[in-house]
């Protein structure tokens, strides 16, 4: 095993995790986009359920 590769998770893959959602983060019409998919998401049927478990991932608890 590499020694990049020891310990918890994969370090090679949340380097490259990490260089994506910063340059994702650099377009603006990119996150102008998710942020306007976000609020029709709100507003269609599956709302209540997102608004749902946006309140119980801010309590720190996970859907089991």
């Amino acid at each position: 095993m590499k020694d990049a590769e020891k310990g918890e998770g994969n370090y090679k893959a949340a380097k490259e995790y990490q260089k994506d959602q910063h340059a994702f983060a650099k377009d603006k019409g990119k996150v102008d986009a998710k942020g306007k998919e976000a609020a029709e998401a709100l507003k269609s049927g599956e709302g209540a359920e997102l608004e749902k478990a946006r309140k119980e991932s801010a309590k720190g608890h996970s859907k089991k």
